[in-house]
Order: structure tokens, then C-alpha cells, then sequence
């Protein structure tokens, strides 16, 4: 049986991010395959849950090159690992075994918006170099791929798009009244998930929200839910600009175990972003039978299909069109999330999760 390695800093207790969400449904399909699977991490990483089969290997940390170069190493050959999973663009460059990246986008070389040609152009050369020593690649959307080999200049063979996988608990679920008081929520909701980073366009969405018939805007709150707080006052502050501040709601983070509830609770999810390399929370809320909006950019078109509102997210006024769209027709969400539950069911464990093992099994044996 194959005897894997695994990356697991992004495992952190009550640190929820979309890299973290991919690990733990990779290792638990690897323990539902009976798998031997050791997530390497350093002294903030934890497991989330009891896994059979999976344990934790803390390593010391004396700075993360060294941790990635020389530590890292060393534990892999150590404990004979057969082939490492990278969740990053980096992997050992001097590994004893095989080794597979996932590179879910490119915002590490070039944050769109930014200018930093110095830092771009070195990082680009490992990224490449990385590229170069990695066995294969897995790139979340045909999207990612494309934009892989075109900047990293690797072989298009290389590359293996794997949907990101969906979690078995992302289904309808009913909102309590006890999750509507954790979260301050008490009326109708349009319904964010993420961070507050430039590429989600926020303030986009906040002004297209403040601009909806006030028939509309008056019965429904603007829930934006992450625990960005870096960047969560600048929103606070345009929502009170905007005269809405009283509608807006920013709950922090959210409760695994809540998060489907607060999807299905929702009239209408909405991702308004300019660039995704996969766009998990979109998947989830139409798991959870959400009716969803999302912007018309980058992967999203291929994770929602036709199953969601697509709109230019650059354009306030098709936000808010789609919007005031979705609220008004009953009859439409009501085919947005019977559309949604069939296209959620279009990424089973075994299109995602479970093909990335069979990667790694290939990787390990040669094959690939």
C-alpha cells in the first residue's frame, strides 16, 4: 500500500481556508482507501478529526525554507514515504521520493492589481523550478491549467485537472434559530463566504446591494461572512457610506459545523469575483440547494455550469440586475436550486478527492 506524504501546515485550529478544506477531503479518502498517510506540519498544525490511518509528524520549524528544503526532506526519507503531496506551488527540491504539486492559482507570482517585478520575477523561477522537479501537477480547473503552462512553462502532460473536492456534509440542512443568534442574523439573507481580498470585489458587491429597489434591499441583509479582519473595516466603513450599515452583517468566521446551515438559509448566495482558480464556496452553497450569482470570470463559468446567474462582476449594475432578479422570482431560485443540487452532485468523491490519489498511487508506482 502506498505509503504517502503530506503537507499539512494549512491545517490550523479555527483557521478555515480553501487549501485546508482540500487537505482534509484528500486525507479522508486516502483512510477511507486504507491508505498510510503522514501530514507533516509544524507546532500551530492539527488534525481536525481522528482519520484511520492518517497521523501527524510536528517538525521543527527554523524558517520555512528550512523547513521546506531541508527538514522536510530528511523526515520523508526518514519514514520511507513513497510520494508527497504538495497543497502549494513548493515542494523538497531534494526529495527522496516523488513528488506532486497542487496549484490551485497564481496569485503568489502576480496578485492582479500589484506591481512587484523584482519579487514576481524571483518567484516565478522557483515556481518554475519547483514545476520542473515535481513528478506532476494538479491543477483545480481547466482554467488553472491553462494559465500553469503558460507561465511556468511546463508540459501540458504534466498537468492533471482535479476538481476540488465537495465534503459529504454540504447538503440542505436546516438554519436554527440558535445559529441565526451565534451569527447576529435575523432576517432574510443574501449570503457571501471568504475572504475580503481585493479579487473577491466586495466593495462591488456592497454598492450593486445598496443600489437594489428598496422594496428588495429593506427585507433582505447583506451577510459577508469571513474572518478577514485585516480588511473587514474598510467594508464597514463603505457600508456606512452607502447608508446600509444597518443591513450589513459580518458574522467572522463561521463553524464548520454551521456552514451548511447557513448556506441552505440563505435566498441567494452570491461570489462576485474577478479571479478563482476553482471557487469552492460556490460548490458548497449549491450542495446546500442555495440559489447562487457569480461572476463570469476565470474557473467559475466551469464550476457553476449552468446551474448559477452568471454576470460581468465589473459592471455594479449587472450585480445588482442579477440580484434584484434572483430576490424577486420565487419561481427562479426555485430552479436555481433544483439546477444547483444536480451540479453539485456532478463532483462525487470519487471525480475528486479519489482521483487525486489515484495520481499518487501512479506517481508512486512510475506510472505517471
Amino acid at each position: 500500500m502506498t505509503r504517502l506524504g503530506v503537507d499539512g501546515r494549512e491545517l490550523r485550529e479555527g483557521v478555515r481556508t480553501g487549501i485546508g478544506r482540500y487537505l482534509l477531503e484528500v486525507l479522508r479518502a486516502a483512510s477511507a482507501r486504507g491508505f498510510t498517510a503522514i501530514l507533516y506540519g509544524d507546532a500551530r498544525t492539527r488534525l481536525p478529526r481522528t482519520l484511520p490511518g492518517v497521523s501527524l509528524s510536528v517538525l521543527p520549524a527554523r524558517g520555512t525554507r528550512w523547513w521546506d528544503q531541508v527538514t522536510l526532506p530528511l523526515a520523508l526519507g526518514r519514514d520511507r514515504v513513497d510520494v508527497f503531496l504538495s497543497p502549494y506551488y513548493k515542494c523538497p527540491l531534494l526529495a527522496p521520493c516523488p513528488s506532486v504539486l497542487t496549484i490551485h492559482d497564481l496569485f503568489f507570482i502576480g496578485y492582479p492589481g500589484t506591481r512587484r517585478p523584482f519579487r514576481d520575477a524571483v518567484t516565478t523561477r522557483l515556481a518554475r523550478a519547483y514545476a520542473r522537479r515535481a513528478s506532476a501537477i494538479i491543477a483545480d480547473s481547466a482554467y488553472s491549467r491553462r494559465a500553469i503552462v503558460e507561465r511556468l512553462r511546463v508540459s501540458a502532460a504534466k498537468v492533471h485537472v482535479i476538481p476540488v473536492a465537495l465534503g459529504p456534509e454540504f447538503k440542505p440542512e436546516p438554519l436554527t434559530d440558535a445559529v441565526r443568534r451565534r451569527y447576529g442574523i435575523g432576517r432574510p439573507y443574501v449570503l457571501y463566504v471568504g475572504n475580503f481580498r481585493p479579487h473577491k470585489n466586495l466593495p462591488r458587491l456592497l454598492r450593486a446591494y445598496a443600489a437594489l429597489p428598496a422594496s428588495l434591499g429593506s427585507a433582505h441583509d447583506l451577510v459577508l461572512a469571513g474572518g478577514d479582519r485585516e480588511r473587514s473595516g474598510g467594508l464597514e466603513a463603505l457600508a456606512r457610506d452607502l447608508g446600509v450599515a444597518a443591513r450589513v452583517v459580518f458574522p467572522g468566521s463561521i463553524e464548520d459545523a454551521d456552514l451548511p446551515a447557513l448556506y441552505s438559509g440563505a435566498t441567494l448566495f452570491v461570489l462576485p469575483s474577478l479571479e478563482e482558480g476553482f471557487g469552492l464556496p460556490a460548490l458548497e452553497a449549491m450542495a446546500c440547494g442555495a440559489p447562487v450569482v457569480a461572476g463570469d470570470r476565470a474557473a467559475l463559468p466551469e464550476v457553476v455550469g449552468d446551474a448559477a446567474l452568471l454576470v460581468d462582476p465589473e459592471s455594479e449594475a449587472a450585480l445588482r440586475d442579477a440580484m434584484a432578479t434572483a430576490l424577486s422570482d420565487e419561481t427562479l431560485r426555485e430552479s436555481l436550486r433544483r439546477r444547483a443540487r444536480v451540479r453539485a452532485g456532478e463532483f462525487p468523491a470519487e471525480r475528486t478527492a479519489g482521483r487525486v490519489l489515484d495520481l499518487l498511487g501512479e506517481v508512486s508506482a512510475g506510472s505517471a
